[in-house]
């Protein structure tokens, strides 16, 4: 039993690596020097009166290390795709020839990098918190067995249990946290 998770703590395990899949994919969408495609995940295009995502409307593509090229399926999408990524939080101008928009991205300064190494750690605090959460909402629902004649003994291995998760989840959170630093930091 020592080894083996309890089946009573797993649906928090569960949860708690939600929270770490849930970080992977807002660090995704930070951009780092070179171009990445994920920076426009969450950028949504009127398509017909439906916004819908960029990357149904359009080939996304990266030609060369610091440019995005996306060729939207519909011509008349073009000047939509551009307003769209003006209107993000992305912060470079596209550039177009009627068929093509390209996104070219600058080398970050300094004190960009600094930046967004902080918006890393503010994102990585948050999904500390929630796996934090998630242990005090396990730890809660591990306290009403007592009323169903659970020993006190097997509550607190269920608690050191999740304990362990908890550790070993925001132990992964700091390493994402590390890799991605990194990763900006890198000129």
């Amino acid at each position: 039993m020592a080894n083996q998770i309890d089946e009573r703590v797993k649906p928090f395990e569960v949860k708690m690596g939600k929270s770490i899949a849930s970080l992977d994919s807002e660090f995704g969408t930070i951009r780092a020097g070179r171009a990445n495609p994920h920076v426009l995940d969450r950028i949504t295009v009127d398509y017909y009166g439906t916004p819908t995502p960029l990357q149904q409307v359009a080939n996304i593509s990266v030609p060369e290390a610091r440019m995005i090229q996306i060729q939207p399926w519909e011509a008349s999408l073009v000047k939509e795709i551009e307003k769209a990524i003006m209107m993000s939080d992305l912060g470079i101008n596209p550039s177009d020839d009627g068929r093509v928009i390209r996104l070219v991205f600058p080398e970050l300064t300094e004190d960009r990098r600094k930046e967004l190494v902080k918006e890393v750690k503010k994102k990585a605090e948050g999904a500390k918190v929630a796996i934090r959460n998630i242990r005090r909402d396990a730890n809660d629902a591990f306290k009403k067995l007592a009323k169903e004649d659970v020993s006190e003994d097997e509550i607190k291995e269920l608690e050191e249990q999740t304990q362990k998760l908890t550790d070993k989840y925001i132990k992964e959170v700091d390493q994402m946290v590390d890799v991605k630093s990194k990763e900006i930091m890198t000129v």
